[in-house]
């Protein structure tokens, strides 16, 4: 663990949402935040159907909407999400953010300090998710 003056070396990407794969347009919907050193594995999304219909014009937002549930059941290690959702966290953390060409897909991904990765990651939501409200 890094120093309690410098914080707590945390990894995160942006959850996206790609309607058109083809075209690689996204609209963020998510953040996904690992910190390893204190086996922290936080993942926070756009779960209202309405709001994920308005920012995703012309998906199916109760689709949408269960692929993020599942998202945020891997992350949370609830064993109804399956096998990977019983790895530790950083297996599951990489295999959320591992490339896909589907419709929903992670951003490369970044780092930081801080000293609170719960904080951190509603801080991320925040600046990437809810900036970006419809």
């Amino acid at each position: 663990m890094t120093a309690a003056r410098d914080g707590v070396a945390y990894d995160f990407a942006i959850i996206r949402a790609v309607p058109h794969v083809h075209l690689g347009e996204f609209i963020p919907v998510g953040v996904i935040l690992h910190a390893r050193a204190v086996e922290f594995l936080g993942v926070r999304v756009l779960s209202d159907r309405s709001a994920l219909a308005a920012r995703v014009p012309g998906s199916d937002a109760d689709l949408l909407a269960r692929y993020l549930d599942s998202f945020v059941a891997v992350g949370a290690g609830d064993p109804a999400a399956g096998p990977v959702a019983l790895s530790p966290p950083s297996e599951r953390f990489h295999w959320l953010t591992a490339p896909r060409s589907d419709v929903i897909q992670s951003s490369p991904i970044h780092e930081g300090l801080c000293p609170d990765p719960g904080a951190a990651l509603d801080e991320l939501y925040a600046i990437y998710v809810d900036r970006n409200r419809t």
